[in-house]
């Protein structure tokens, strides 16, 4: 049952960067997970739809999902295809180092989280500059030639530089209603919660707020999303929590401006979620 499912945390990135290209031939089920770094998925082949925090994505080849840091998500893969793709992962601390002043190279991530939108579609001649850049960009991450650690570190803000350029001026997938699915009240909700997790987001507040019965937020909220209100919401403010944490900002006001009014059942949370103490997290 979906109330069982553990929103865990994925793979963990000790690099700059890592890229993948992957091949299934059989489908894996993933549960919902979330990354503590930025994710870029180039879909090569294959069906699949990706859930991003409550929208489902119908892909098709050649489309970019843009997965930004603690959001969560899942894949779902039709095994009648092999599922071909490129992913790439991104350090917080290496996008950082890598930006100008006013041009922060997880620009497009923040923009795609704002607008609620995490995909890019392209047209030929783009399709073709992803795949000469990504492929050049393989080939010097396998390379020892002089200079290729410094040739796959540029290469991979190239492709950065055009995601972002991509997304501040292009809107085609998000125009196309047949590449999503979205609740627009739901999403309303998630959105709300997100910028609202310091608090009361009980489920009598929330369905006064939005003029909904409990049965049906509840309900609605889990056929959309797949998890129940109570965790989503949970697991929202334990990652704020911990941002905040490694922030510098002490622990027991992390876990309050999360929206924690218990200490004890913060600390409870934390360790079961992160499987160590929040000082030992920072």
């Amino acid at each position: 049952m979906l109330d069982c499912i553990e929103v865990g945390k994925r793979g963990y990135l000790d690099e700059d960067f890592r890229l993948f290209h992957l091949k299934d031939s059989r489908a894996q089920k993933l549960d919902y997970h979330y990354h503590e770094f930025d994710k870029l998925i180039l879909v090569l082949g294959g069906k699949v739809s990706y859930v991003v925090e409550g929208v489902t994505y119908f892909l098709q080849p050649w489309d970019l999902l843009l997965v930004q840091h603690n959001m969560i998500h899942r894949p779902v893969i039709d095994p009648a295809e092999p599922y071909e793709r490129v992913v790439i992962w991104l350090g917080r601390e290496w996008l950082e180092k890598r930006s100008d002043p006013g041009e922060a190279l997880d620009t497009c991530f923040e923009t795609a989280r704002q607008r609620g939108f995490h995909l890019l579609r392209f047209g030929a001649e783009r399709r073709l500059q992803y795949m000469q850049t990504i492929q050049r960009l393989e080939e010097a991450l396998v390379s020892r030639e002089f200079g290729a650690a410094r040739l796959a570190d540029t290469l991979c803000q190239q492709v950065l530089i055009g995601v972002n350029r991509d997304i501040l001026r292009d809107r085609t997938a998000q125009e196309q209603r047949d590449s999503y699915r979205v609740d627009p009240k739901m999403e309303e909700v998630l959105r709300y919660i997100g910028e609202h997790l310091e608090e009361d987001l009980s489920v009598d507040a929330l369905a006064n707020r939005f003029y909904l019965s409990r049965y049906y937020l509840m309900h609605r909220f889990k056929a959309v999303t797949g998890y129940t209100l109570h965790q989503y919401i949970n697991q929202k403010r334990l990652l704020r929590a911990g941002e905040l944490i490694r922030a510098g900002v002490p622990v027991m006001k992390a876990a309050e401006q999360a929206g924690f009014a218990e200490y004890s059942t913060f600390l409870r949370a934390f360790q079961n979620t992160f499987h160590m103490s929040p000082r030992e997290f920072r």
